[in-house]
């Protein structure tokens, strides 16, 4: 029973460690590098969501190029 109680104590404590490990370095990547974004209506079409208003597109946006000027024209651009 006690070594049963230690080896939960142990998994519990490397998840947490992992946990505190992993949620900033997705934070920043998602900040700093790229992260995946939902577009949805008719404002973009026909580019992106070509079948109408009920489908909606999932795109990556890359902030790295944005930092290094590297934009180019035909490049999608999105604001918030």
């Amino acid at each position: 029973m006690a070594q049963a109680q230690g080896l939960g104590r142990r998994y519990i404590r490397a998840f947490f460690k992992g946990f505190f490990v992993a949620v900033p370095v997705t934070v920043t990547f998602l900040d700093r590098v790229a992260c995946v974004a939902r577009v949805e209506g008719a404002s973009m079409q026909p580019s992106l969501n070509p079948g109408g208003r009920q489908a909606s597109d999932v795109v990556l946006l890359n902030h790295w190029s944005i930092r290094n000027y590297d934009v180019q024209r035909g490049d999608i651009v999105s604001l918030v």
